[in-house]
């Protein structure tokens, strides 16, 4: 006979016990059984009892008093007005300094320049008017930096305005403040400093289009044009959707960018050929010029163009003169340019003619070796004089409407044994420079290294801007 705690278990109970056994065992794997067979009404069961338990507890916290039977209490406090406390009164509110940039045009006068940068000062005007600095270096002058720092009801405190006038690597820097009721104004000059920008575009139309949608400066624009004049034919190849990337030069006055410098390196992508450029100076090599990023010079022995990047508006082709009212063989390009603008020898040279000749007008006939010579005509002056040597790019005269011209422009012819060729053609299959030396190759390579790295940068920039 076993036992247990506290009953004795006779021997007749065990059939009873392994009854209430067997059926425990039983009911336990039919509840096994069910869970495994219906989890989500087990689920479901389990969170209603949950459900009843809150309402339960509820319940019993609903038994609390009524907050409303409470005893209140009212407590009352005199404060002092804040707007008769002579403490703050003694105290001056704080003032602050309005700050706005501009860039001159050539209309400005002493109260439109004021009115545009949001100064509301007559007294300012009126010494801006008398000033004779001011008169000479900022009013009526186009294109220079110009700041003021105001008071916060726009009275002048200081106006300062910057400018590059030369390629001396120094700016001016005209500062007029306000001393007390009056103001004084004086000159200073300091070095520029020279930083690099990354920009890209996208041809829509023209280079300088796509150059103005991304804020890339004209002369920028012109540059790409001379870099890869020798590979891309800027008047009649470029194709819409061409890209490009370039790197150049700012040259800044107190951290504000005056004027754009050199190209540094640049991408063209024109109708899905690929090609890149990069300013390098050989270290036995006078002055720099522009590579590929392999090492190729880009220098050929003629420029494409006599003028900087400019329109052309008539091609070597037939065309009816405008002079003679007759269609006649135009054996030249003419480029459409103003007054004045410089013309260049395209190759290096002997002056053979400089003078007047027939409907020409000023005309200087350049000869070059292989029998090649060059003609630029209506000239409105002349640089040069015959038998004088000249280099590729020097300037021999500017254009004009001189001889048998209907307009300012330049007549350029280039001649192969006395006979005109299309100097397109020609410019484009001259032959190239010397590569970069042995000497300058190691450097070049470092440079060539972190150029590439720019215009992948420079790419995505264009890219981002362009989504």
């Amino acid at each position: 006979m076993g036992k247990t705690a506290g009953r004795t278990i006779n021997h007749g109970d065990r059939p009873l016990i392994n009854g209430f056994t067997t059926a425990s065992k039983a009911l336990l794997a039919r509840l096994t059984h069910s869970v495994q067979k219906h989890p989500k009404r087990i689920t479901a069961v389990v969170a209603t009892l949950l459900l009843t338990g809150g309402g339960g507890a509820f319940a019993v916290a609903s038994l609390a008093p009524d907050a409303s039977d409470l005893p209140v209490s009212e407590i009352t406090y005199a404060v002092e007005s804040l707007a008769d406390n002579p403490v703050l009164d003694a105290l001056e509110s704080p003032g602050f300094s309005l700050y706005r940039s501009e860039q001159t045009r050539s209309s400005d006068t002493a109260e439109s320049l004021l009115q545009r940068m949001g100064v509301a000062d007559p007294a300012a005007a009126a010494f801006l008017r008398s000033d004779a600095p001011v008169r000479q270096n900022l009013l009526g002058r186009a294109g220079r930096s110009v700041s003021a720092e105001t008071t916060d009801d726009h009275r002048l405190l200081r106006l300062t305005a910057r400018w590059a006038q030369d390629d001396s690597g120094n700016f001016s820097r005209l500062v007029v403040e306000r001393a007390g009721e009056k103001f004084t104004s004086r000159i200073e000059s300091a070095p520029l400093t020279t930083g690099s920008r990354l920009a890209g575009g996208v041809i829509r139309s023209s280079l300088f289009d796509a150059a103005d949608a991304a804020n890339i400066p004209d002369s920028v624009a012109v540059q790409l044009a001379e870099v890869f004049s020798g590979n891309i034919d800027f008047h009649r190849s470029l194709r819409k959707g061409d890209r490009f990337s370039v790197v150049y030069e700012t040259l800044e006055a107190d951290g504000e960018p005056l004027r754009s410098g050199r190209v540094l390196s640049a991408e063209f992508n024109n109708n899905g050929k690929t090609h890149q450029a990069m300013w390098f100076q050989d270290p036995g090599a006078a002055k720099g010029a522009y590579y590929t990023l392999d090492g190729e010079s880009l220098r050929r022995a003629y420029l494409t163009s006599p003028v900087e990047f400019s329109r052309v508006s008539s091609t070597f082709k037939m065309r009816f003169h405008p002079v003679l009212q007759t269609w006649r063989a135009h054996l030249g390009t003419d480029f459409a340019a103003p007054t004045g603008t410089a013309v260049r020898t395209v190759g290096d040279g002997v002056v053979e003619f400089a003078g007047v000749q027939n409907g020409f007008g000023n005309v200087v006939f350049v000869k070059h070796r292989d029998q090649h010579e060059t003609v630029y005509a209506h000239l409105s002056r002349v640089d040069v004089k015959k038998g004088q040597t000249v280099e590729q790019g020097q300037t021999i005269g500017a254009v004009g409407a001189t001889g048998w011209a209907t307009g300012p422009h330049l007549h350029f012819e280039f001649r192969v044994n006395g006979q005109q060729q299309d100097p397109q053609v020609i410019a484009q299959q001259s032959e190239s420079a010397a590569p970069v030396s042995k000497a300058g190759r190691p450097a070049f390579d470092r440079l060539a290294g972190n150029m590439r790295v720019q215009l992948s940068a420079a790419a995505l920039v264009q890219q981002a801007s362009a989504e």
